[in-house]
C-alpha cells in the first residue's frame, strides 16, 4: 500500500513539474491581439546572462518567426554573464529568421562584459542615453581574473569572436577589441559615434520611429522594417523559464543533486517512509534539468553515484567501515570535478563544497550504520520474535507436551523429559511446535 501511494506520489510530481517546465511564456499586448495584424515582438531581458535568459531568447525568436512578426526586440540590461550562453544568444540572433533589434533600455542600464556581444549582434543595436556599454574582460564565474595560464587563451578566443561579429554587422572591431582587452567601456553616444551601435533612441516610441524604414540584409534574410501601424506584442518568462532561472546557478544545482541522492538512499534503505522518496525523485529531476544547462563533468557525476552505491554496499557488507570511507573519497572526488568553468576553474565555492560533503557523507553514514543495526536486532514480532523467549512446561514433556511462553500455550518438545512447572528456553520453531530446553536454576 505505501509503495503504490509512493508510486503515485512520483507519477504525480512528474505531471507537474513536465506542466512547470513546457509552460515556456505568457504573451500580453498592448491592444487587442489580431492574427492578421502586423506586430513585432518584445522582451527584457535585465539579467545575468545564463542557460534560463539564453532559452528564453531562443523561444522568443521561434514565436516571432511562427507568427510572421517583424521584428523581435529585445530590451537589455545586464553586468553580463555566462561565455557558453552568450556564445548561443549570438548565434541565435545571427541566424534568426526574423530582424532582431537589441535597446539598451531603460535610462541607467548596460550591456557590460556578455552584453556587449550580444548588442553587437543585433540587426540594429540602440541604446538610450544614460546607458552604458562595455568591459567585457572574460572572468571567471566567481568574478575573479581568470589563472595567467588560460588568461590569454580566452582573451584571444573572444577577440576572434568579437572581431567575426564585427565584421558582419560593420561595426568597430577596434574598439570591441579593446573593450576584451582593457575593458574600456563607453555612454550611448560615444558608442554611436565610435560605430559601436547604430542610433540613439529616447524611448521604445522614439526607437519606432527612427528604425523605421532601416533595411536589414544579411546571409539568409532581407527585409525593411516597417513600424507604422503595428502591434506590440511583449513576451513574458513563463513558470519554465523561471524555475531554470532559479535553479541554473551550480550551487543550487548541486545542493538538489545532493538532497535528491540522499532523499532516494533514505528510501531504499528505510522502505515504507514515501515522503524521502518523493522528495528526492523532484529534487533530482530539477537538477538533472539544470544540470542539462551547465558545463558538467560527467566523471563528477560518476563518483558521486559511486559513493551512495558503496554506502548502500556498507549496509549488505561487514568492510569494517572501509566501504564508507571509499565512498566518503568518492564523494569528495565527484564534488570538486562536478562543475568547471571554460577556464578550468571550479565553479563551486569552497563555502558551499566542504559543509555539503561533511553533511552529506555523515547523513549517508549515520543511515547507514542506523539500518545495519535494526538489520542485526532480534525480531519484535512474529514467529521469530520467540526464539531465545522463556516459559513455563504446563503439560510434562515426554518427550512432547505444553509449555506456556509470552502469554499463549504452545505445543512443544525437548530431547529430554522436563516435568511439568520448569522453566524453558525456546531454541527453534518447526510448524508451528516449539523446541525447548530446560533452563537449570541455580
Amino acid at each position: 500500500m505505501r509503495f503504490k501511494l509512493f508510486k503515485e506520489l512520483l507519477f504525480v510530481s512528474f505531471i507537474l513539474l513536465a506542466w512547470g517546465v513546457g509552460f515556456t511564456g505568457d504573451e500580453t499586448f498592448s491592444q487587442k491581439k489580431s492574427a492578421s495584424q502586423p506586430h513585432y515582438y518584445a522582451i527584457s531581458i535585465q539579467d545575468t546572462i545564463n542557460p534560463a535568459t539564453q532559452e528564453f531568447l531562443e523561444q522568443a525568436i521561434d514565436r516571432a518567426k511562427e507568427s510572421n512578426a517583424e521584428f523581435l526586440l529585445v530590451l537589455l540590461d545586464t553586468p553580463g554573464g555566462l561565455m557558453t550562453s552568450m556564445r548561443k544568444m549570438v548565434q541565435a540572433i545571427m541566424s534568426a529568421p526574423v530582424p532582431v533589434v537589441v535597446f539598451v533600455y531603460p535610462p541607467g542600464a548596460q550591456a557590460a562584459s556578455a552584453g556587449v556581444l550580444i548588442t553587437a549582434a543585433a540587426d540594429i543595436a540602440a541604446m538610450a542615453p544614460g546607458t552604458n556599454i562595455g568591459a567585457a574582460h572574460p572572468v571567471t564565474g566567481s568574478g575573479e581574473d581568470v589563472p595567467k595560464t588560460m588568461n590569454e587563451k580566452v582573451v584571444n578566443d573572444m577577440v576572434a569572436f568579437a572581431k567575426s561579429i564585427a565584421e558582419e554587422r560593420f561595426r568597430n572591431a577596434q574598439w570591441l577589441e579593446k573593450a576584451i582587452r582593457e575593458s574600456v567601456s563607453a555612454t550611448a553616444i560615444e558608442a554611436y559615434k565610435l560605430n559601436i551601435i547604430d542610433l540613439v533612441a529616447q524611448d521604445i516610441p522614439d526607437l519606432l520611429q527612427k528604425i523605421d524604414g532601416k533595411e536589414v540584409q544579411r546571409k539568409g534574410l532581407k527585409k525593411t522594417i516597417k513600424t507604422t501601424g503595428l502591434e506590440a506584442r511583449r513576451i513574458e518568462p513563463g513558470l519554465g523559464h523561471k524555475i531554470l532561472k532559479t535553479i541554473s546557478n551550480p550551487t543550487i544545482a548541486y545542493i538538489l543533486l545532493m538532497i535528491g541522492l540522499a532523499g532516494l538512499y533514505f528510501e531504499l534503505s528505510q522502505p515504507g517512509a514515501v515522503l524521502p522518496g518523493v522528495v528526492g525523485a523532484i529534487a533530482l529531476i530539477l537538477a538533472f534539468y539544470a544540470l542539462q544547462t551547465l558545463p558538467v563533468n560527467y566523471a563528477g557525476f560518476l563518483f558521486i553515484l559511486l559513493a551512495i552505491i558503496l554506502f548502500i554496499l556498507e549496509i549488505k557488507i561487514s568492510s569494517y567501515g572501509m566501504l564508507a570511507i571509499a565512498g566518503l573519497i568518492s564523494i569528495t572526488l565527484g564534488s570538486i570535478m562536478l562543475f568547471r568553468a571554460p577556464s578550468g576553474k571550479m565553479m563551486l565555492p569552497y563555502s558551499v563544497l566542504i559543509p555539503s560533503v561533511i553533511g552529506i557523507s555523515l547523513f549517508f553514514i549515520i543511515v547507514a550504520a542506523l539500518t545495519y543495526r535494526a538489520q542485526r536486532m532480534k525480531p519484535k514480532i512474529g514467529m521469530e520474535a520467540l526464539i531465545g523467549a522463556r516459559g513455563i512446561v504446563e503439560e510434562a514433556l515426554m518427550p512432547t507436551g505444553k509449555v506456556f511462553v509470552e502469554g499463549e500455550l504452545w505445543n512443544a518438545e525437548s530431547d529430554e523429559f522436563i516435568p511439568k512447572g520448569s522453566e524453558v528456553e525456546v531454541v527453534e520453531i518447526h510448524n508451528l511446535r516449539l523446541r525447548v530446553k530446560k533452563i537449570d536454576v541455580k
